[in-house]
């Protein structure tokens, strides 16, 4: 049995080969595709991880992930970014969509590979719980990665729903913004201030009226207050 299914999605055919064979040779199962639009026509959710190119064809990596992350069916599945792009800008921007890791050009494979073990650890850890967290009309069962609020699905991405079983799991506690990116990012991405309030702005939004139960502690953090 396979140790997951990934999928490669990068317009340059060499390194796809080369992430292949690499992948495959840790028990992975590996299917590639050179566009986004062909990546696209795949069943997207039956794969573990992504890993993929932002600089691409007519579709790039960012609109395809954007596409992913508010698809319902598709936002848990995890994304490593592969670009040569390194500017803080285009860092940012992929780990405000949702993104669980970003590497840049040129990479060694057994970097890449060690990534790809640690979020597909962390992944299946938060599966694993098979908890089913409740405060009052709002649920979370973090192993079918659903959120509703009074009954209907609120679409998260997944680092914002991986943040709020985190405040939720812990209610009255506050976590600095250090403690989330432990929790909730690899220790090896780098992440900003900035996307975690980014994130934490829009799951206050979409959860309605248990918004305002996300507090900031200023000079500490975060925390979900009952």
């Amino acid at each position: 049995m396979a140790n997951g299914r990934i999928l490669v999605v990068d317009d340059e055919e060499s390194l796809c080969e080369i992430l292949q064979f690499n992948l495959e040779s840790e028990g992975y199962e590996v299917t590639t595709a050179y566009s986004a639009e062909e990546a696209l026509r795949l069943d997207i959710k039956s794969f573990d991880l992504i890993l993929l190119d932002v600089m691409m064809g007519e579709m790039s990596g960012t609109r395809m992930a954007s596409l992913l992350k508010a698809d319902p069916e598709t936002a848990h599945v995890p994304i490593i970014f592969c670009t040569a792009r390194d500017c803080e800008d285009d860092r940012v921007s992929g780990l405000d969509l949702g993104a669980d890791d970003y590497i840049s050009k040129p990479f060694s494979v057994r970097e890449l590979v060690a990534r790809v073990k640690s979020v597909l650890r962390r992944t299946r850890n938060a599966e694993g719980s098979g908890e089913r967290i409740v405060y009052e009309g709002l649920c979370i069962d973090s192993r079918s990665k659903v959120c509703t609020l009074d009954g209907e699905p609120v679409q998260l991405t997944k680092k914002e729903l991986e943040i709020l079983i985190l405040l939720l799991s812990n209610r009255g506690r506050i976590f600095s913004r250090e403690q989330i990116l432990h929790n909730v990012w690899s220790d090896k991405v780098i992440v900003l201030d900035r996307t975690i309030d980014v994130n934490i702005t829009r799951l206050r939004r979409k959860i309605g009226r248990y918004g305002d139960k996300i507090v900031t502690r200023q000079g500490y953090g975060y925390g979900f207050e009952a």
